[in-house]
């Protein structure tokens, strides 16, 4: 029997390596063992136990998704399927403060996993809390030995969660109601540093203002990284600098000030070393156009020769599309009247029902919905300019039904209903059904104004009612500027979270086909935003396919690329490990094949066995 030299070998692919080369050249791949063992022109194919054509296909490195919340999804689908299917390699997790490293964190009544992750992640609590069933694990060692006994399908980047680290040391009470003790910030640096010399890549906080913590009795309080005072971070970012890992954050949006005093953190000059920052996120957010031009010059400013930083605004590749069941969103958070609703019971569908019918709620919640909308005064102006304050920009048109009970609804926007209704409220019924007209005659015949119709709405239909809006990144073409903003790196993808409310999984081939439109040189550039750079950030071996590498890389059909249409990608599928429905994307024919260290995981729009069933990647050592 003839002996083989390698086990696969990849034949004339279009080799974008992630080093940025703008002229890429048509190679052949060998794989052995895991790893890179030869490229160039004309291998011969004898040597390898199996050939696969590449050519008319690009090849280039998995891709890496630097921002997920798949910390959950790992303990019941470790082979992470959603995003595999997409090219994507390597995640990172525990992102925005949260994550499993000190395990279910269970004590005097609380369950930190679930009155952390429900409502800022948009995870049901029966999810929730079967993860945090499965917990054997209470420290970060343990932790790191735990995901390397996983059937993992993609590599792992993990970080120190800073709400769990305090939770751990203060006590869940403790670190939702005061300031650390000095003995308690000493533990808390302790821990973090050995965290990162076993190998953990860096340290997430948050501050956005409208995470909040999901259990009674406290639903009206933030998540407990956000009880953290400047001083408190600095410390633990300076345990973060000296080690030369990564801080992942999100600002504090509502003060100015505040976001800036937090990110000159990240510059060499006033610190004496640059500290690695990567920050939630630039968006071109629909109801306030002045963000994102903000965001690009503070991350000019901080990376200045001046400041010397070391920072990098994530960028989402796609239209920031949220869906939202009744008035459960990522964007209801944001303003009061609606976070009211948010803070009772999922199943609590009477509580929102009461809270809808109250007359004092009703009052406030009018006067919010049409802020700005009629008259004149500041609040109008700030509308009329694209200046406001909040992400959701309350625009009936904007609004988009996707499922409901009155399927003829279905595919209209909010404001073509309120239309039906101002219609049947004057008793013309021409062109209703039946079963509309009965509707519309019971809950909507009170309707007056818009503000009238969306209670109505959330009335009627509760959490039966899936709707969704843009509210940033329409326009694609600023989309493509930020992505290819050498002071920004693609990614915010949020894959793992949001089960029901959005899904981005594609996020990295968007950015590919952007790219595209410049021809070679600019996908050798995204190829190199998508592995090298963020490798390079998170302190991690890979992102690379020089020989010696492990064998993490795709092919990408660039003409099936160019030819799919990103913007109806997203599905509705039953979960079997979540119970739940989950919003995913699909992108079959683009990817035809997805390989983990050797292992086959996606090939021609096919799971392989293997993947969930054998490991393929590992928690990726860290380089610093």
């Amino acid at each position: 029997m003839a002996q083989h030299t390698w086990d696969t070998l990849i034949q004339g692919a279009k080799v974008f390596d992630g080093s940025g080369n703008p002229t890429p050249g048509v190679e052949d791949i060998a794989i052995t063992d895991g790893r890179i063992a030869a490229r160039g022109s004309d291998l011969d194919p004898s040597q390898a136990k199996q050939v696969i054509d590449g050519s008319g296909h690009w090849a280039m490195p998995g891709l890496f998704d630097i921002h997920t919340h798949y910390d959950l999804e790992l303990e019941v689908a470790p082979g992470l399927p959603e995003s595999v299917r997409h090219g994507t390699t390597t995640v990172v997790i525990a992102n925005c403060s949260l994550g499993l490293a000190f395990g279910a964190q269970r004590k005097d009544g609380a369950d930190p996993i679930v009155d952390c992750y429900a409502r800022v992640e948009n995870i049901p609590k029966a999810v929730l809390r079967a993860t945090a069933d499965r917990v054997d694990w209470n420290n970060p060692k343990d932790y790191l030995r735990h995901l390397n006994r996983l059937k993992l399908g993609p590599n792992l980047v993990t970080m120190v969660p800073h709400s769990m680290l305090r939770i751990e040391v203060m006590g869940f009470e403790g670190s939702i109601t005061r300031d650390p003790t000095e003995t308690e910030l000493q533990a808390m640096e302790a821990i973090l540093e050995q965290a990162l010399d076993d190998g953990y890549a860096g340290f997430s906080t948050d501050a956005l203002p409208f995470h909040y913590l999901a259990n009674q009795p406290n639903t009206g309080k933030t998540i407990p990284t956000q009880f953290a005072k400047y001083n408190e971070i600095k410390r633990l970012t300076d345990v973060v600098r000296r080690k030369g890992a990564v801080w992942q954050a999100t600002p504090p949006k509502d003060s100015t000030f505040g976001t800036i005093r937090t990110f000159l953190l990240s510059c060499g000059r006033i610190h004496g070393k640059p500290l690695k920052t990567t920050v939630v996120a630039a968006l071109d957010v629909q109801s306030n156009r002045k963000i994102v031009r903000l965001a690009r010059l503070l991350a000019r400013v901080l990376n200045s020769r001046l400041l010397q930083g070391d920072f990098h605004l994530q960028a989402l590749a796609a239209p920031f599309k949220v869906w939202s069941d009744g008035a459960v969103t990522p964007l209801s958070e944001e303003i009061d009247e609606l976070r009211t609703l948010n803070e009772t019971e999922l199943e609590d569908r009477e509580g929102r029902l009461a809270i809808l019918n109250d007359p004092a709620y009703i009052a406030q919640f009018k006067a919010m919905w049409m802020s700005g909308k009629t008259g004149f005064g500041l609040a109008r102006i700030k509308r009329l300019l694209r200046l406001e304050d909040y992400a959701f920009n309350r625009t009936l048109g904007d609004m988009t039904i996707d499922v409901c009970p009155l399927k003829e609804w279905q595919g209209l926007t909010f404001a073509q209903v309120h239309e039906r209704v101002k219609k049947a409220v004057k008793g013309d019924a021409v062109g209703l059904t039946q079963e509309e007209n009965e509707t519309l005659s019971r809950h909507f015949s009170h309707v007056r104004d818009e503000a009238d119709f969306m209670l109505a709405m959330l009335r009627t239909f509760d959490c039966d009612l899936s709707w969704y809006t843009v509210s940033a990144n329409r326009n694609e073409a600023m989309v493509r500027k930020l992505l290819m903003d050498p002071q920004l790196l693609p990614g915010f993808n949020d894959s793992g979270a949001h089960l029901t409310n959005m899904a981005f999984y594609d996020g990295n081939l968007r950015a590919l086909k952007m790219a595209s439109d410049g021809g070679d040189r600019d996908v050798a550039y995204m190829v190199k935003r998508l592995t090298r750079d963020p490798a390079k950030v998170f302190g991690v071996k890979g992102g690379s396919i020089e020989v010696g590498d492990q064998a993490d890389l795709i092919l990408v059909d660039p003409f099936a690329l160019r030819n799919f249409d990103h913007n109806n990608s997203v599905r509705r599928q039953f979960r079997e490990e979540f119970q739940h429905d989950q919003l995913v994307n699909r992108s079959d024919g683009l990817v035809p094949l997805v390989m983990i260290a050797g292992h086959r995981a996606w090939s021609l729009d096919r799971f392989e066995p293997a993947l969930g069933q054998q490991p393929m990647g590992t928690v990726l050592a860290t380089t610093f």
